[in-house]
Order: structure tokens, then C-alpha cells, then sequence
């Protein structure tokens, strides 16, 4: 408990991550918003196909994907900020057992992703069906099948990308490097994988972990991607290898 309430202390008494935290609700429900006009307006023009596969839940949530290299940077200095300043040093003197002081660090950070996952997710979605039904397309609620998994879901995936960011930095140890790869991981592969034949991108498509993991906030399924809770159980996997490896370099490694 006591190491808990010490990287309770540490996580906000960093300005760097509540400015971090308050730009990722900011921009996500920014972006997001203006996203969701958009889609209202182009609604009315869109073609028989496209408004058979509307997915209102997911088009709400445009703000989940804003938010995700965000949060995954906030993961990210949860432990490189103690790097660059050279306070690692006397934490792990105060907690000598690396293990768990890196469990008390991803336990602090996972209850503020998940609390501000779960407030991007639902603002957005209730900001997205207000702006549609005020354009009079459909909308989607709580109430209907799968709608409230999706939009938890929403919050939950930000938190496994916080996460995600968390075992980088430990494993990296840097916070451009960590932020680096995170960029690659959530957004330059997949852009590269549409260059890729049909069948490697297709197979990108399904089984990359945060493609997979995307599945967990939406309504209306992508043709052959991954069921949401699979989906998400597969990113959840990756998430968890990133951060075994981070506690093996934590803990073979001098700070």
C-alpha cells in the first residue's frame, strides 16, 4: 500500500502528465465532435451500402482513436520521466524488489487510463448521437444490443494503449525512442500495410493488435475482422508481452 500511495504521489505531482492527461480529453472530444458533424452532414449523400454498414456507437467514437497515441505518451512518462530526471535511482533503492514497484506504477497508471477512458469514451458517444439526431440521422443508445460494451470498451482499449506506452518506456527507457515505436506501432504500420498485397494487408487488418483491439468499441463488425472481446484479448496479450519484457530490462539492468 505504501508503494502505491508513493507513485500515487510521484504520477501527480508530475506537471508533465496532467498537462498531457488534459490535452488528451481536450483534443479527443475536440476532434471528435467536429468528426461526428462531418459524418452527419455526409450521411444524406452517402450510398445504400454505406448506410446499411452505419455504425452510429463507432462513428461517435472517433475520439478513441484521437486519444490513443495521447494516452500511450502519458504511459510513457509514467517511467521516463523518472529516467531523465535520475529519480529511478532512488525509487528502486526505496523499493528494491523492481518488480514491484513497476506493478504499483502500471496499477497507478491503470486506474487513471481506465477512469479517463471511460470519460472520453462516454462523452464522446453521447456528444456524437446528440449531433445526430440533431441532423436527423440515425443514432444508437445504451439501451440497444452492444452499445454499452462498445462504448466501455472504448474506455478500455485507451487504457491497454496507456499501458502499451508504460512497457515501452521501461523497456526503452527513453522517452522519444518509447514514443517512437508507439507511433509506429498504432499508426505507421497499418498505413504502410494498405501498400501491402491484398491478402498480407487484409491479414494486417485482422490480426495487428490494435486493429484486433479496435473491435472492442464497435457495433456494427468490419467483414472478417475478429470478434470484439478476441479482439481485444489479443491486444491484450501483446500489451502484456511488451510489459514482461520491460519488467526482465527493469530488472537485469542498472538504472
Amino acid at each position: 500500500m505504501n508503494i502505491l500511495r508513493s507513485e500515487w504521489t510521484k504520477f501527480r505531482s508530475l506537471r508533465s502528465t496532467w498537462l498531457t492527461a488534459t490535452v488528451t480529453v481536450v483534443l479527443a472530444l475536440s476532434v471528435g465532435a467536429l468528426a461526428a458533424t462531418g459524418q452527419a452532414r455526409g450521411y444524406p449523400d452517402a450510398s445504400a451500402a454505406d448506410r446499411a454498414a452505419w455504425d452510429p456507437t463507432a462513428a461517435s467514437l472517433t475520439a478513441i482513436t484521437v486519444a490513443q497515441l495521447a494516452i500511450g505518451v502519458l504511459g510513457v512518462l509514467v517511467i521516463t520521466a523518472e529516467y531523465a530526471t535520475g529519480s529511478i535511482q532512488p525509487s528502486l533503492l526505496a523499493v528494491p524488489r523492481r518488480g514491484r514497484l513497476l506493478a504499483a506504477k502500471a496499477g497507478v497508471f491503470t486506474l487513471v487510463a481506465v477512469l479517463l477512458g471511460q470519460l472520453i469514451g462516454f462523452t464522446s458517444f453521447f456528444l456524437g448521437q446528440a449531433v445526430f439526431a440533431g441532423q436527423g440521422v440515425p443514432y444508437a443508445t445504451l439501451g440497444q444490443p452492444e452499445v454499452a460494451r462498445a462504448v466501455i470498451g472504448g474506455g478500455l482499449y485507451l487504457a491497454a494503449l496507456g499501458l502499451l506506452g508504460l512497457g515501452l518506456g521501461t523497456v526503452l527507457r527513453s522517452t522519444a525512442g518509447a514514443i517512437g515505436t508507439l507511433v509506429t506501432i498504432t499508426l505507421l504500420v497499418r498505413a504502410v500495410a494498405q501498400a501491402l498485397p491484398e491478402q498480407m494487408a487484409d491479414w494486417m487488418g485482422k490480426y495487428w493488435p490494435t486493429a484486433s483491439g479496435e473491435q472492442i468499441f464497435t457495433v456494427v463488425p468490419a467483414d472478417g475482422a475478429l470478434a470484439p472481446w478476441p479482439g481485444f484479448g489479443l491486444l491484450c496479450a501483446c500489451v502484456a508481452a511488451v510489459g514482461a519484457g520491460g519488467y526482465l530490462v527493469l530488472r537485469t539492468k542498472d538504472a
